[in-house]
This record gives structure tokens, sequence and C-alpha cells, in this order.
């Protein structure tokens, strides 16, 4: 008889999900700095395919490396897992190397991340561009609105923070579809941090007051939104999100896979909702993690692993011998 997720996730799961990112992570760091954005990413796409076929689960990738034609491995609608048909039926988003260009660059917050959710529990997001803003835990229920200017979002969640416009920090991807929020949010008084890849962490960084970021704003991925929403769902905080078609090839592939409204506006828990895990290591040195660290006999990770049925966040610090 075939578990049901719900019963599993905390007690199989939470912690292997770690051993899974962990994996990919590794293998990616191998990379940094080499200039290979591809083979990066296929590295870190092999260890994680790997470690997650070595797990006790029944696993459907529903975010992944792109569609079975175009990606060998984790592809959308791959069955992963060592207990297909038995196991606890799950399915998964995933990004083996989010920032394959920060690795390549040995920049900053390349991560290796993972959601797992009970079966429907993620979107089934298409790989397009999606509008976002978000903001971490304490605001009013309501506070952002992608049907709002960038200057009324600033002004209310300012309100709500109880200071003027001007001491609100957002950051946003930097690029050239970015230049007139950039500005717009520069002419309230906003401060704007601008991070060249890595939106996952650029969402998250909204729920850790160290990081000193508000809100995140700007087009980013669709399915790396489903996994920023995932570690919001765990920690708490505000997501919208509205899908961005350019052609009608993109439009197309949507409906493919069950989308008809392409003008919502998704909120948090209608793209991760149930109980989830998000599971990331770093893979760089970054806001939210440390990356991989090489040493004469070991290497070390930092990873973190959050559930939002409980709403623990667990801080892994794991030690690997050469």
């Amino acid at each position: 008889m075939q578990q049901t997720a719900s019963h599993a996730l905390d007690r199989v799961l939470v912690l292997e999900m770690v051993r899974v990112t962990e994996a990919a992570a590794i293998a990616a760091s191998t990379l940094v700095g080499r200039g290979d954005e591809k083979a990066a990413d296929a590295a870190a796409v092999e260890a994680m395919r790997d470690a997650l076929n070595k797990l006790y689960l029944d696993g459907t990738v529903v975010i992944g490396e792109g569609e079975r034609d175009e990606a060998p491995m984790l592809y959308i609608g791959e069955k992963v897992g060592a207990a297909q048909g038995k196991g606890p039926a799950i399915d998964i988003a995933l990004d083996p190397l989010e920032g394959t260009t920060i690795c390549a660059k040995a920049g900053p917050n390349a991560l290796a991340v993972l959601a797992v959710a009970e079966k429907g529990g993620l979107l089934n997001a298409p790989d397009v561009y999606m509008d976002k803003i978000a903001v971490g835990p304490g605001y009013p229920e309501g506070v952002i609105d992608l049907n709002k200017s960038p200057t009324e979002n600033v002004h209310a969640i300012a309100a709500a923070k109880g200071v003027q416009p001007h001491e609100i920090i957002a950051c946003v991807l930097d690029r050239p579809r970015h230049e007139k929020l950039i500005a717009e949010l520069r002419d309230v008084g906003c401060g704007v941090v601008l991070i060249g890849d890595g939106d996952v962490a650029g969402v998250i960084a909204t729920t850790d007051p160290e990081t000193t970021i508000d809100v995140y704003m700007g087009q980013g991925g669709a399915p790396e939104g489903v996994l920023a929403c995932a570690a919001l769902r765990c920690v708490g905080g505000q997501f919208k999100g509205r899908l961005i078609f350019r052609n009608d090839d993109e439009r197309q592939r949507a409906r493919k896979w069950g989308i008809e409204d392409l003008d919502k506006i998704y909120d948090l828990t209608e793209l991760a909702k149930g109980d989830c895990i998000f599971a990331a290591t770093g893979v760089t040195d970054g806001s939210l993690l440390e990356g991989v660290k090489r040493f004469a006999t070991k290497m070390t990770t930092e990873s973190v692993v959050m559930r939002a049925h409980s709403g623990t966040v667990r801080w892994v610090k794991g030690e690997h011998r050469l």
C-alpha cells in the first residue's frame, strides 16, 4: 500500500533532502570559477538525480530542467526515487544549480535548491517569466499588490513597517528589463540591492532581517517563483506572481500544463500549498548560506531545510571526508 506524503514528509524526508542538495552543491563546486555554465549545471543535475534515486519515495518532477525533449535528466514529468508505486507519492520542484552564471564566474549566492510537497501541492509552472513581488513575515495580509505601482507598494510597506519610504530596501535582478523599475524605486528614495542572478535567494532574503532587504520586485523565472514560495510557506511572508508570456509558443506551453487563466495573479498558497519541505545548500558564499569549502582532508557545506507544517527551520553544517 502506497504511503501518503503527509505521513512521511517529516519522518523520512526532511533531513534526507539536505543530502540531496549537498550532493548537487558539492558536484557543482568543482566547477566554480571555471567559466563553463553548462558543465557546472550538468554536474549538479547528475548528482541530484543520483541522490534522489537512492531515497525511498515515489517522486515526480513537476519543476525541473525543462521538458523531456530539452533535458535528458530531471525533466518535467520524470519519475525519481527507489520506491515507485510503494513509497510516499510526492511532487518535486528543483533547481540543481540556481545561478549557473554565478557559479561559472565564482560570484555570490549560487545554490542547490529543492522543494517537495504532497501530490498536487506545487504549481506546474511553465518555463516562462513571472512578475514577482515578495515580503517577509510580520506584515498585514494584502500589503503587496501586483496591480499597484512599485511606488504604491513601497509606500504601503513603509506604512506597515512604521518607517518612511526612503528607509525601504528593495532587491531587484540587475537586468535591462528592470531599468524603469529601478529608476522608479530610486525616485521614491528606496534603496535598491541589485543581484546578478539567483532570485530564489533574493526572495528568501526578505525573511531575514540581517539582510536589511524589505521587498523583492521584478521579473524572474516562474519555476524559481514556485521554489521561493515553498520556502516562504515554511517561514512566513507574502508573495504575488503573474506569468508573463512573450509569444504564442509560451502561451501554448502554459496550457499544456493546465494553465487556462493566463492573466491570473497567484498568491503564495496557490503556488505552494499543503505541507511542503524546502532545502538549499550553498555552492558559493552568499547572504543565505556559505558555499562549499575544500581543505586538505575534508569539505564543508552549509544548508538550510524548512518544513511548512511545523514551521521548523534547521541549519545544517556538513563535514565530508575526502
